[in-house]
């Protein structure tokens, strides 16, 4: 049974078909790349995965069970994290603190709890904290040391971003989504995403990822899944992928392909 399953997957925006009748599989362990020129309706994909919209039809289903109409914070708590193609993260927050509230989903202390600060709230608070840590050592000395107290709208660009993969690491995800994790990012920068996209499969993540940097997509992706329009218009090893006369079309912007 595939991590991820999608079948026949439909979302139609007024007479726009964002996505139309895609299959989409995830094993688990797989670095899965999605690709498609501008408007092939990609982040739509993240959006029915992750419960921001509601499919018109077709399943979503992880580890079996369908995901069709639950709610963000339910999907989350079962083990799908993202990032956004814009980011997301509280500015006048901390490094760790933003880092923390990934973690909400698996709190348990009530409010009562968290103002007398009893000892479980307490073992809680200790417990996230560590989760946090934990996430955030993936980025090496990136968002450590006196970051961990830097307010997030002081830090670069780039540790913006590593900021919110973080803090999406801190829910604990079975699978990982991110939404061009590279986007603005200079070529040194670029390297190292790829770079950590690697080592979160080394670690036993499971990751879809949306990504316009074709070297990246080379380097990081075990299968490569083309949109164009809505529809699934190619599937496979980059090399293969790279190949089709339909991918290229399609980034040439030579014709519609949709059947």
């Amino acid at each position: 049974m595939a991590l991820l399953e999608i079948r026949g997957l439909h979302k139609q925006f007024g007479g726009l078909k964002a996505v139309d009748g895609l299959d989409l599989r995830v094993e688990e362990g797989e670095v899965v790349s999605l690709i498609g020129p501008n408007g092939a309706g990609k982040t739509t994909v993240f959006n029915l995965i992750t419960g921001l919209d509601v499919p018109d039809r077709g399943e979503i289903r992880f580890r079996g069970h369908d995901l069709a109409g639950l709610p963000p914070h339910a999907i989350t708590a079962r083990g799908i994290a993202r990032t956004f193609q814009s980011l997301r993260i509280f500015p006048n927050m901390t490094v760790l603190e933003n880092v923390m509230v990934g973690q909400h989903a698996h709190a348990r202390s009530g409010a009562l709890g968290a103002m007398l600060r009893l000892p479980p709230f307490r073992r809680q608070e200790q417990r996230i904290r560590r989760a946090a840590l934990d996430a955030l050592a993936c980025f090496d000395d990136r968002l450590a040391g006196f970051r961990l107290d830097q307010l997030a709208y002081s830090l670069s660009y780039a540790n913006r971003r590593r900021l919110e993969i973080a803090r999406a690491l801190a829910t604990e995800p079975q699978l990982l989504l991110l939404d061009e994790p590279t986007a603005g990012m200079n070529p040194r920068e670029t390297e190292e995403m790829a770079g950590l996209i690697g080592r979160l499969r080394e670690k036993g993540y499971t990751l879809l990822v949306i990504e316009h940097d074709m070297r990246v997509v080379r380097g990081a992706s075990d299968r490569v899944v083309v949109l164009d329009h809505g529809c699934k218009i190619a599937e496979g090893p980059y090399p293969e992928v790279a190949r089709d006369e339909r991918v290229v079309e399609a980034y040439l912007g030579r014709r519609k392909l949709c059947a």
